[in-house]
């Protein structure tokens, strides 16, 4: 156990890893996975969130990278820290650990690839049993190339049906990126 003595407030937490309370400011933390195969925009999502930025180069994620935003949702300071895992087609391959504690999560498609639509479902089974059910919203990103996406409207609307909250992004041009974030928060409080 650290002591508590010297520490600053922002540095001790809750019991609960993906909680925090500052209780001078009254801001609590959030822990947000973004999961889904590789290059269907997860970072650029995060990096359009967090800093204002899109950047047509494509890097591949190594493990886990963390972001973290401080947003106000409902009335209430939050610290987003957002967990951006890398693309795998097989999450049985990475350490699916990074998802423990988690209090969201972003199912992220690519709507140009409909294959990372079915990968999504498989994701959202093994999320599911690992933290149980929490909030969690399907991204249909590279909604600025929509005419020629390969995820239908039909597979949309089957997916409302089964109850999944889904809305549609472009880390390119921002669309729906910081109403999706702000969505997520809310559902999580």
């Amino acid at each position: 156990m650290l002591p508590r003595g010297n520490l600053p407030i922002d540095s001790v937490w809750a019991p609960c890893e993906s909680f925090r309370v500052f209780p001078e400011q009254g801001m609590i933390a959030k822990k947000v996975c973004m999961v889904g195969s590789f290059s269907v925009g997860k970072t650029s999502l995060v990096e359009r969130y967090v800093r204002s930025i899109f950047s047509d180069r494509y890097l591949s994620t190594v493990g886990v990278k963390i972001s973290k935003k401080d947003i106000v949702a409902k009335g209430q300071a939050v610290s987003l820290v957002l967990w951006d895992m890398e693309g795998k087609d097989d999450y049985s391959k990475i350490n699916l650990s990074y998802l423990r504690g988690a209090m969201g999560l972003f199912l992220v498609v690519d709507g140009l690839r409909r294959e990372t639509l079915d990968e999504a479902a498989t994701l959202q089974t093994v999320a599911h049993s690992l933290v149980g059910n929490i909030p969690c919203i399907l991204l249909i990103n590279k909604a600025d190339m929509a005419d020629s996406w390969e995820v239908t409207d039909g597979d949309i609307v089957n997916l409302e049906q089964q109850g999944l909250t889904i809305m549609k992004t472009s880390a390119k041009t921002g669309h729906g990126v910081d109403a999706a974030f702000l969505a997520l928060t809310e559902a999580m409080l």
